[in-house]
């Protein structure tokens, strides 16, 4: 005979695993404190409620930049129609998912019975959403978690095996179905999720009181927007512990600042060396910490370091094009460069959108016989946009166009918009943990160097963000040789320089199949060099870290995948492998240089004043 579950405290022959001891954590201790809680709880979310609707009463803040829901509806009408335009393939949908719920049940009744019955399927990848023990050995948290599962697999697979959409359509459809099962993830509520419930309880409602009460001072800091604290800002301060890497800003102008790090070396290489970073964001994340500091790593081996700090831009620069930004950002630090050092040629890095920039300046550069720059680094940064990921999901002629005209209205692009988007990009790593985190358990979030960069948001000129949407995202107009600059059109084959040409395997922003692919249309020689993690920590990663590895060497120029196939691992940062790189191209050393030389006074110590400007 069976022995009982409660003679033992042991789940015994019934569900492998459950304790039922465990369901007390679940009971409810003090109702009262709990009812109590909560009203407080709602009384708070109210409150929030008002701090949103606050600033949209009185026309400080307008929603009208596009209208996410319509497009939503819009796509996903086109896969419904699909499948519900025959009833074959309607049941066949139906049935596609209800025989997995079956799995499911047959599963849970199998070993509620005893019975050991087929192991319950896991993610593809460990998701962090279900770490704690309870989604497997909590029979009701274990059968919401594999529905879950398998029906956003289902609704991934409608997109997938829909016929008739053309390929952006699909790819928006994707899109729009995982940031829908993201959202909907039993881990995001209160009830589902086996940590919140337990936490709830155990307090009685305190942390959804502190959750609620943190969302509203979120709203209320960000005018009337949602601004998601990633990251405990009160711990960093740029300047006091980040971007504090000696130097002076030593030339201004209404689009920049150029800042000239001291020398740590007795020597340095005879060419200087130019960093553009991008305009979307600020350029300290390559000054975090002295840690993890490249620009700092860069002044230790020798290199004189220039970096471009680009203006946070207002209605005053709506007319700023992508001209201006060549023409009163790179040629003028170029010439900024030549009087502080008299040198001539520069080594030059592009970071992102920054890189972009660069090789369209280069080009441009090239008609003109400028010959500056004498080698060129490109980190994460896209040339060819045919493969440039989820970003694209925002582009269409039809989105762009209702973009441009809040951008017209204003004099530039919040960025906050941006900054919503980049998360939505990764938002089960960016969104939803931090959602609950603060709001359901009214938790702090931890100091983070990165998060609070990621959260120091810019905004993007009108005229500049427009001729970049457009021409790069929109038309891949500069991989096609057909952008328009100074009254010509330039090609990327006009640049003959050696091009050092790194990508990032896990990078949402900058694909490195698209990063590849630009690689070809240079018409120079071109090293391209892959690195491990994504878009941020794969750029930022210090040797001393070892962290990572890169890969070099793959002989194919056509695709991606053959390319990896037939590379070369090193386990470490690439930084190394890229010092070495520029050394080869010219190794003279002249005596260490201070900012600005004989010519040029320092106008302010770095990091400078644009960077401190907030959006």
């Amino acid at each position: 005979m069976a022995q009982k579950t409660g003679e033992t405290g042991q789940s015994g022959q019934d569900f492998p695993g459950f304790d039922p001891k465990t369901v007390e954590a679940y009971m409810v201790k003090d109702p009262h404190a709990l009812a109590m809680n909560l009203a407080r709880a709602l009384e708070n979310l109210g409150k929030a409620a008002s701090e949103w609707l606050r600033p949209r009463e009185s026309g400080e803040v307008s929603d009208s930049i596009a209208d996410p829901v319509t497009d939503l509806v819009k796509t996903m009408s086109s896969v419904a129609e699909y499948w519900m335009s025959d009833p074959k393939r309607t049941l066949d949908a139906q049935t596609m998912l209800l025989s997995s719920y079956m799995g499911i049940w047959m599963r849970t009744l199998d070993r509620l019975s005893g019975q050991p019955g087929e192991e319950e399927p896991e993610p593809p990848q460990k998701d962090k959403r279900f770490a704690d023990e309870d989604w497997t050995k909590n029979p009701f948290f274990s059968f919401l978690k594999q529905a879950y599962l398998v029906t956003s697999d289902w609704a991934d697979r409608l997109v997938t095996e829909a016929e008739g959409l053309d390929d952006h359509t699909r790819h928006k459809a994707a899109f729009y179905v995982k940031q829908i099962t993201a959202a909907l993830s039993p881990a995001n509520f209160v009830l589902t999720n086996p940590e919140v419930y337990r936490e709830t309880i155990a307090t009685s409602g305190a942390n959804l009181v502190e959750g609620m009460r943190k969302l509203a001072e979120d709203i209320a800091t960000g005018g009337g927007e949602f601004r998601l604290r990633q990251t405990d800002h009160s711990s960093f301060a740029v300047g006091r512990n980040l971007a504090v890497t000696p130097g002076k800003v030593i030339a201004r102008n209404e689009v920049c600042e150029i800042l000239q790090y001291e020398p740590s070396t007795q020597t340095v290489l005879k060419r200087p060396l130019l960093i553009c970073p991008p305009w979307i964001n600020k350029f300290y994340i390559l000054d975090l910490t002295p840690q993890k500091s490249f620009i700092k790593w860069c002044v230790d081996q020798g290199h004189t370091v220039f970096v471009i700090s680009w203006v946070n831009p207002d209605e005053r620069h709506a007319s700023k094009d992508w001209e201006s930004y060549i023409r009163e950002g790179i040629d003028f630090a170029l010439e900024t460069i030549e009087k502080a050092t008299d040198e001539k040629n520069v080594n030059a890095i592009g970071y992102c959108v920054g890189g972009t920039l660069l090789a369209a300046a280069l080009a441009l550069h090239a008609q003109e016989k400028n010959s500056r720059i004498a080698s060129v680094t490109f980190l994460t940064a896209q040339v060819d946009f045919t493969h440039a990921g989820d970003l694209k999901v925002f582009l269409d002629e039809e989105q762009l166009a209702v973009i441009e005209k809040q951008m017209d209205a204003l004099g530039y692009l919040e960025g906050s918009r941006m900054a919503v988007a980049f998360n939505m990009l990764r938002a089960s790593e960016l969104i939803w943990p931090y959602v609950v985190s603060n709001y359901l358990r009214g938790q702090e979030p931890l100091p983070f160097d990165l998060l609070y960069w990621n959260s120091d948001s810019t905004r993007m000129a009108a005229a500049n963000h427009a001729y970049y949407l457009r021409n790069c995202y929109l038309s891949n107009n500069l991989s096609k040789g057909e952008m328009k600059l100074a009254g010509r059109t330039i090609s990327l084959k006009d640049i003959k320089i050696p091009v050092y040409n790194l990508a990032t395997r896990d990078d949402h922003i900058a694909p490195a199949k698209s990063v590849f692919t630009g690689s070809s249309l240079f018409g120079g020689p071109v090293e391209f060099v892959l690195a491990g993690s994504g878009h941020i920590a794969g750029v930022v990663n210090p040797p001393e870290k070892q962290k990572y590895q890169y890969w070099t060497g793959g002989t194919s120029r056509e695709r991606y995948e053959d390319w990896l196939a037939g590379a070369s691992e090193t386990k470490g940062s690439w930084w190394p492998h890229w010092h070495a790189w520029a050394e080869a191209r010219d190794a003279d050393r002249v005596p260490a240089r201070k900012p600005g030389g004989d010519a040029l006074k320092a106008i302010a110590d770095a990091p400078g004043t644009y960077v401190l400007a907030r959006a």
